[in-house]
């Protein structure tokens, strides 16, 4: 019963600070250079694993397909399977799991430190809503950030696979037909739908991060802890939530 009140409560904690953050979104303007910084350190920092990893996927996948499908005649229709793959599943999960791994961990732990060496209090001695300052510009930037990294994993992915068909022997198929088997049977709404599953990602983990950050007591070695389990419980959100928001978008 105690483990089911402390879930319940971080849940409310958790939309609390959502709500309290939202209030403040008519500061924006004021903390711009904040705003800047975090769209840096969100997706900037974080371009270059996205960049690796997601051409890899595609390459991987790329091959896997065309071991698959050499049997039954369908090599041409490898683009659409990248390309489908890396748009509505595999482009925003894994950029959402990067930014878990790259991104929320140092949130939960500067947070955390602050929290625990009372940095936070201090804050609200000032009169200064730690949702405000350390919150909410974190919020909007992953917003704005959060579709620019899905598209250039989509787009990463897409190339690679494309290099694989090429390159690959028992593939051979030219990036021409690739693209055109990829451009044929996909729509906009795919990529759209792609983009908002990465957006409800990038602001679910960051919102944990946040909440789990400032919601740490104890000592120095509870920010590790904080770390840990911000890390944990954005990975199982983001897999909870991609089942239902696939669901509600299909």
């Amino acid at each position: 019963m105690k483990e089911l009140n402390s879930i319940f409560a971080s849940i409310g904690s958790t939309v609390l600070l959502a709500i309290n953050s939202g209030r403040y979104l008519k500061t924006l303007p004021r903390q711009f250079p904040r705003f800047i910084d975090q769209c840096y350190s969100i997706g900037y920092t974080t371009l270059p694993i996205v960049t690796i990893l997601s051409f890899f996927i595609g390459s991987v996948l790329a091959l896997q397909s065309g071991y698959s499908m050499q049997n039954f005649g369908a090599k041409q229709l490898i683009g659409t399977l990248v390309g489908m793959s890396m748009v509505r599943e595999l482009g925003p999960v894994m950029v959402a799991i990067l930014l878990a791994g790259r991104v929320g961990s140092a949130i939960a732990a500067e947070l955390a430190s602050m929290k625990v060496y009372q940095e936070i209090d201090a804050l609200v001695t000032m009169n200064i809503p730690p949702e405000r300052m350390l919150v909410m510009p974190r919020l909007v930037a992953v917003v704005f950030m959060m579709p620019v990294l899905a598209s250039i994993a989509n787009l990463c992915g897409w190339f690679g696979g494309a290099l694989v068909c090429k390159y690959t022997g028992f593939i051979s198929v030219e990036p021409d037909a690739y693209f055109a088997a990829l451009k044929r049977y996909m729509e906009a709404k795919d990529v759209w739908d792609g983009l908002i599953k990465a957006d409800v990602f990038g602001f679910v983990v960051i919102l944990v991060s946040c909440n789990i950050g400032l919601n740490t007591r104890g000592g120095p070695r509870e920010i590790g802890a904080a770390v840990t389990k911000a890390v944990v419980v954005s990975l199982v959100l983001i897999l909870v939530l991609d089942y239902f928001v696939t669901k509600a978008l299909v």
